[in-house]
């Protein structure tokens, strides 16, 4: 009896304390009590992060939540001042901006990402993201989920390619909607191919990627690839995809026998990071660094695959035409009803100097949209522009442990063209180039345009698998593909840049540096003075003394 009268003030207490608790919450929103959504989530801990649990809610609250639940998730969020959600609210920010429904208010994002940040951006997306990028905050547990969830209100593939389980090699935070659904950019798969002399709706100056491989040589033009921005097909036996990035001015050619032992054909994700494509392979449905052939989000992460370069040339089509005389080209027939004329797709984009999307990681070494020819080898980035290797014609270089010739001979392509928004456009398309490893050879600039001189002024063909010489040695095509100067250095910031005849490059940010073993020099003591009794283009006798630390170059002659 005595146990039993202990225990009843206690269940009174008890039910007292829950049934007030019960009705703060009714009486500040009473559908809030009938909801099974999680409640009672308050600021605890003022300036300290959240437990990971209510965290992963609050993100629910902010973008599906009732009226009571999303200010209750603001304010929760302000009292702990927990900045992780500083890339949730800029979410939601261009979610407000892109027409998704989200249930926190536009102008409290706003002032809310404002307080986390202590930035005062307003709502000014671009800017946002260039700031996040350079930080090193990161997003609440659940955040990738959550964002594919917001985002697949426009498709649900963006779903199913952001997942929570999913490993990743990049911060899911900058990946962002490109404007269209998955493959609304769509792929051309093994596309109707004709032979040269039915293409008669090319121009002879428009731009074109060359592809040769087996003695099977074909022409992708620009005008059509603009609208699609990938070919899966098959070239010389060899199954490839030519994945072309119209943002970021990269077009490359990958083998699509990846490194697994598989054999993967892409299509357009419909997302970008960092201003470039990303796409997916239809196999495992796995996000791809297009620039890089690299899985960056899904199952293949972690596996170690990747695939491998082929060769591919932008030319115009006349140049390739007289190259490759048995080429064939795309049929302009695809299948999609697209306005396929040179500039019509992005033309406007080509001739504007900045980019369409944010990009933090940037560089001021060259202009943003400079067109520049990528290589990478022994894991070191180089960048070469393409206007110099234009002006130079040749350029003998060494990368790593490879010595190059780079050949451009054939100028710079410019297009002409007729962009659908703002009528005619003329913009830089990039250069003929090509790359090859030397050896021990050095080259020259030929006669002829698809021809080189040796060290002994013997003739050397420019072909497309190698330089070809008089006796039929080679020196093999080395990979690489042109881009814009933005594109290859938000992915390579230690990159190279070449300089006009100087095989020591300029270098990006924290650059890669090659040590060189030291050179122990013989000490033969003071330099004697010059006494020449006759000299030549200069109006007196040098003086040691008036060329210290000059660099001068002295002739010595001889005569009998």
């Amino acid at each position: 009896m005595n146990q039993n009268l202990r225990i009843i003030p206690l269940v009174l207490v008890l039910g007292i304390s829950f049934l007030l608790s019960s009705c703060q919450f009714t009486d500040q929103n009473p559908a809030a009590a009938e909801s099974d959504s999680p409640s009672g989530i308050l600021p605890t801990d003022p300036g300290m992060p959240l437990p990971d649990q209510e965290a992963t809610t609050l993100m629910t609250w902010l973008s599906q939540g009732t009226d009571f639940e999303s200010p209750q998730a603001v304010e929760t969020i302000l009292a702990n001042q927990d900045t992780r959600f500083v890339s949730v609210f800029l979410e939601l920010l261009r979610a407000n901006q892109i027409g998704l429904s989200v249930s926190t208010n536009y102008q409290v994002t706003i002032e809310t990402l404002e307080s986390l940040s202590g930035k005062s951006f307003g709502a000014d997306w671009p800017t946002w993201v260039e700031w996040y990028g350079k930080t090193d905050l990161q997003p609440p547990p659940g955040f990738t989920g959550w964002k594919g969830q917001l985002l697949g209100q426009i498709d649900p593939g963006f779903a199913e390619f952001l997942q929570d389980d999913f490993p990743s090699t990049i911060r899911t935070e900058e990946i962002m909607w490109g404007g269209v659904q998955v493959d609304g950019i769509p792929a051309l798969d093994n596309a109707v191919m004709i032979p040269a002399a039915q293409g008669d709706y090319l121009d002879p100056a428009e731009p074109v990627f060359g592809i040769s491989i087996n003695g099977d040589h074909r022409a992708y033009p620009l005008r059509i690839l603009d609208w699609h921005e990938m070919a899966n097909d098959v070239v010389g036996n060899v199954p490839l995809s030519l994945a072309y990035c119209t943002l970021c001015g990269a077009g490359i050619a990958y083998d699509g026998r990846a490194s697994d032992g598989k054999t993967y054909t892409f299509g357009s994700s419909g997302f970008l990071f960092r201003s470039n494509k990303l796409m997916y392979d239809r196999q495992t449905r796995t996000l791809w660094n297009q620039l890089t052939g690299e899985p960056v989000l899904g199952p293949l992460v972690g596996t170690g695959v990747k695939l491998d370069l082929l060769p591919v040339v932008l030319t115009t089509w006349q140049s390739w035409l007289e190259q490759h005389p048995d080429t064939v080209v795309l049929d302009s027939n695809t299948g999609f009803n697209r306005p396929y004329a040179p500039g019509a797709a992005y033309g406007d984009y080509f001739a504007f100097e900045d980019t369409m999307f944010p990009v933090w990681q940037r560089s001021d070494l060259l202009e943003t949209k400079d067109r520049i020819y990528a290589l990478q080898i022994d894991g070191i980035p180089k960048a070469y522009p393409v206007d110099l290797l234009v002006e130079e014609g040749v350029v003998n270089d060494q990368l790593g442990d490879t010595s190059l010739v780079l050949i451009a001979a054939r100028g710079e392509v410019i297009v002409e063209g007729e962009n659908q928004r703002v009528g005619a456009v003329t913009y830089n398309a990039g250069g003929e180039v090509r790359a090859y490893n030397r050896g021990k050879e050095t080259y020259f600039t030929g006669s002829e345009q698809d021809t080189v001189l040796d060290s002994q002024g013997q003739i050397w063909q420019v072909t497309e698998e190698a330089l070809v010489g008089p006796e039929g040695e080679s020196a093999p095509r080395v990979n690489g593909h042109l881009a814009y100067w933005f594109g290859w250095f938000s992915f390579f910031p230690k990159t190279l840049i070449y300089e006009k005849g100087d095989l020591q490059s300029s270098q990006g940010s924290d650059p890669v540096k090659t040590e060189l073993p030291p050179v122990n020099l013989i000490d033969y003591g003071p330099a004697p003075e010059l006494q020449n009794k006759v000299w030549l283009n200069t109006p007196e006798p040098l003086r040691l003394e008036d060329l210290q630390g000059k660099v001068v170059l002295l002739e010595m002659w001889t005569f009998t």
